[in-house]
């Protein structure tokens, strides 16, 4: 039997009862600091507001945020009221935002008002031109016809919106009483959260994960790391990714312990935040790890509080995984494996198991879940150290994608099996390792790309007749997409006019790092696109030694013999 039932809200709530007076929230470098008890009135207050304005039970409310710390509020706020938070990517532009929003079904979206080069005011009032016409909360919008109310995250007044201080003063002067009905009728089984995940269909998908999905993990995913109400987690990864909402918040909630936010990642403000808070556990992708490594300041911090944390994402290099714990004091670093859709974590290494096991491996299956190893054309379950792909059952499997259930069906099978898509073995010792992928998926430093939607994507300009999207490797990322593109005869752009565009439209990490101009794709027999040959191909074009990058091509080995067998 997994560790709660309880829903979100309550369980918040139960955790405010009991640690009312230990650090929740603490954001280091402005000296913000909130309670369990404090941090718990401010969702209050939220909460209140956002059900005056018509917000109810079921409802979609988007999130459109870096690390700030009204997106912790908004998170635990819509979590009471039993409305769905949708998390949306910090890097996404015009063309991803208004497929999220549409396809969400999303009423209320909360906002901040840019992130790095990119302004949101500007791409909100572009996508949503009826803000400035239409009293706030009674939007109509042509595009959008879900969508009610938009929130910026401030103090700032914008037109045609509400601003979060005063839904908090609204909220703070309204009886309890319909939040109270609110957090009576919660369910453990209704969906709490929504990430979008890409897909091989080309756009993302809307992952359906409810309470008993998240909370649970997180606890699980706390206790690999022996964590308690003592323990103190720098976060500077994402919380519209599973691995800061999940990994980070559900971790800590359900321990009682601290966050210590940072609203993005930054390498120096990382070590000064671990030293100031007296931090005991960091989490990262393994580029993060580097760059706090090889920081001209590093050895003038003191790392001596830390113990453990989370390193996942992407394949770790072993000399990194040894410099974390020797250099940086994380003796019990862990490392996690698993998929949105599987809330996400199904195994994990444990902070006591040996730093080989922890550095080559992705540990033992989490408690309370079952896992499989199949063959991906028989479905039979596959002898020890026979590589197949990875499939989980248990109280972690998604509800399902939002309003796709033919994607659904692919992804969890009638047995409830989710099938990951992902190669891997299994040792007598239980330890699994990841070997290869069946989904023709990029990974770029812990994110994930699929071919497809930038394939999609390229097409849509007038200029280009064909396109294909791989895998490149990339000392510093793993792999970066690369793109080999066909013009319509007598049409032609450079690769900057080409670059200029995606990066108005989509969000940076995606956008090909490489373009090959080519006349035609190498075929199979069958008139198949041969991807393991492009890759090959752009390889050579950019004079890059395979053998300086092992870890990436064993995760896309299997997928390359595959491809060739097709030929």
């Amino acid at each position: 039997m997994p560790f709660t039932e309880l829903p979100l809200g309550q369980f918040f709530e139960q955790m405010v009862a009991q640690q009312q007076d230990r650090e929740f929230i603490v954001y280091p470098d402005r000296n913000a600091r909130w309670t369990y008890a404090q941090f718990n009135e401010r969702v209050d207050s939220l909460a209140k507001g956002l059900l005056h304005i018509g917000i109810e039970p079921g409802d979609h409310v988007g999130i459109w945020a870096k690390n700030v710390p009204d997106w912790l509020t908004f998170s635990f706020a819509t979590a009471k009221i039993g409305a769905v938070l949708v998390t949306v990517n910090t890097a996404y532009k015009s063309h991803e935002l208004e497929y999220l929003v549409r396809q969400s079904d999303m009423k209320c979206l909360a906002m901040v008002d840019r992130f790095r080069d990119t302004s949101y005011l500007d791409i909100v009032y572009e996508l949503v031109p009826e803000l400035k016409t239409h009293p706030r909360g009674k939007l109509c919008s042509e595009r959008f016809p879900f969508l009610k109310s938009v929130v910026y995250v401030g103090q700032e007044k914008f037109r045609g919106m509400y601003n979060t201080s005063e839904l908090m003063l609204l909220g703070r002067n309204l009886p309890d009483t319909r939040l109270r009905e609110c957090v009576a009728n919660l369910d453990k089984d209704n969906v709490v959260n929504m990430q979008y995940t890409s897909g091989t269909t080309g756009f993302p998908k809307g992952v359906m994960l409810t309470s008993y999905n998240i909370v649970n993990n997180g606890y699980y995913i706390g206790e690999r790391q022996h964590f308690t109400c003592e323990d103190r987690l720098c976060l500077p990864v994402p919380m519209f990714h599973c691995f800061g909402m999940t990994l980070g918040l559900m971790a800590i909630l359900t321990h009682g312990g601290t966050m210590v936010m940072l609203e993005e990642f930054d390498p120096l403000l990382v070590m000064a935040s671990i030293q100031k808070e007296r931090c005991t556990a960091v989490y990262g992708v393994p580029t993060m790890f580097i760059a706090e490594l090889n920081h001209p300041m590093f050895d003038m911090f003191d790392f001596s509080s830390m113990r453990t944390g989370i390193m996942a994402g992407s394949p770790c290099p072993i000399p990194t995984m040894k410099e974390v714990m020797t250099k940086m004091n994380i003796r019990e670093i862990t490392s996690a494996y698993g998929l949105t859709e599987a809330a996400p974590v199904f195994t994990q290494t444990s902070a006591d198991d040996p730093p080989e096991i922890r550095a080559t491996t992705v540990g033992k299956g989490l408690p309370e879940i079952e896992i499989k190893i199949v063959d991906p054309e028989t479905g039979e379950t596959c002898p020890l150290g026979t590589p197949g792909e990875l499939c989980c059952r248990g109280y972690n499997v998604m509800k399902g994608y939002y309003n796709m259930p033919e994607e659904t069906a692919k992804a969890i099978d009638q047995d409830g099996w989710l099938h990951s898509g992902d190669m891997g073995t299994l040792d007598k010792d239980g330890y699994y390792r990841i070997t290869g992928r069946i989904k023709d998926m990029i990974i770029r430093g812990g994110e994930n790309i699929y071919p497809k939607e930038l394939e999609d994507f390229l097409l849509t300009i007038p200029e280009i007749r064909d396109a294909q999207v791989v895998g490149v490797p990339n000392e510093r990322y793993g792999e970066v997409p690369g793109a080999f593109v066909i013009f319509h005869d007598g049409k032609s752009l450079s690769e900057e006019e080409i670059v200029e565009i995606c990066h108005k439209k989509m969000a940076r990490y995606k956008c090909p790092k490489h373009f090959f101009f080519v006349k035609e794709f190498p075929l199979t027999t069958s008139g198949k696109i041969q991807k393991f040959r492009l890759r090959e191909m752009a390889k050579e074009l950019l004079n890059i030694d395979s053998t300086a990058f092992t870890n990436l091509e064993e995760k896309s080995s299997e997928s390359t013999i595959q491809e060739k067998e097709m030929s």
